[in-house]
């Protein structure tokens, strides 16, 4: 049996929450009860940053986990954790086989010196602030998650569920994970290494059948995806699609499409070892040269480095 327990700080996100889930669908999902899940605060009574008063179990020296999480808050640098708090979880975390930070959770594990000379990550908007706070920390700001020796850390929000997933993997292996995600209605899994914005997101378009024609070029990358087959995904003709299409996303159909592709890319030569070529033909570049220009003006590098990065 493995132990999960969480760490709520005063003013914590109720996102981290959330997490619980993913433990709770996997012993489910594996039929036996493998985590068992137990939720700690300094006080034992604790309030949510919406105001929620949760009852807790109190934290002591004596308190212990196979793997802590520690939730994060809305706004780490007006409201700074409690000493006893961040003293506290240098000894647990010590005793623990993992401790991972849940969003903004990081910035209690680097001052409990537990992210000292480690990669983390910590979501987007908070991570310059992390890094100048401690210098000694390596953020990486734009991944979903990061697993450092024993400690990990996930960016924001949803982010914390991509972390809980990882740890089941870890725990139980990809069918587990993947089964837990399907019962979590998740539109998919991301790597640790994922970039923490999407392309779908940004393009935030504003109509059902934008939304549609963008879905159908996600799910067909590898094909040549002309304005008339997205056009005609959206049930709209060509010209009406390209003017609508712009004016609700502000990029050409064109444009977005590459934008799609490079996402695809990128997440692919993270994760996998094919070969270049695979990896451009599998989402849409004419071929390996074409992919590498495309990531030259899209991300400044070729996807030679984008591999090294993601090895390292």
């Amino acid at each position: 049996m493995h132990r999960i327990g969480y760490i709520l700080p005063e003013g914590f996100q109720v996102m981290a929450l959330a997490t619980q889930a993913v433990f709770e669908l996997a012993n489910l999902v594996s039929r036996r009860t493998f985590y068992t899940v137990e939720t700690y605060a300094l006080d034992g009574t604790v309030r949510a940053s919406t105001g929620l008063v949760l009852q807790a179990k109190p934290l002591t020296t004596h308190s212990s986990a196979d793997t802590w999480l520690v939730a994060g808050t809305i706004m780490p640098l007006d409201t700074p954790p409690a000493p006893e708090l961040i003293q506290l979880l240098g000894k647990i975390a010590a005793r623990a086989r993992r401790a991972a930070g849940l969003c903004t959770g990081a910035f209690l594990l680097a001052d409990a010196g537990l992210l000292d000379k480690r990669r983390a990550t910590t979501h987007w908007y908070w991570a310059e602030a992390l890094q100048q706070r401690h210098p000694q920390t390596q953020i990486e700001a734009d991944r979903i998650y990061i697993a450092d020796g024993p400690i990990w850390t996930s960016a924001g929000m949803t982010a914390e569920i991509d972390l809980a997933l990882a740890l089941v993997e870890k725990d139980l292996g990809a069918k587990i994970a993947r089964s837990v995600a399907h019962r979590l209605v998740m539109h998919q899994r991301r790597s640790g290494g994922q970039s923490q914005h999407s392309e779908m997101l940004k393009l935030a378009p504003k109509s059902d059948r934008i939304q549609q024609a963008l879905e159908h070029a996600r799910r067909n990358l590898s094909q040549s995806l002309s304005v008339e087959d997205l056009a005609e995904a959206a049930s709209l003709s060509p010209r009406q699609f390209s003017r609508v299409f712009t004016a609700e996303t502000g990029q050409s159909p064109a444009k977005a499409v590459e934008g799609l592709r490079l996402e695809a890319a990128r997440l692919m030569i993270e994760s996998s070892r094919h070969p270049l070529e695979v990896v451009a033909r599998e989402t849409g570049f004419r071929d390996r040269r074409h992919m590498r220009e495309a990531f030259m003006r899209g991300f400044g590098m070729p996807p030679q480095a984008v591999r090294r990065e993601a090895r390292v």
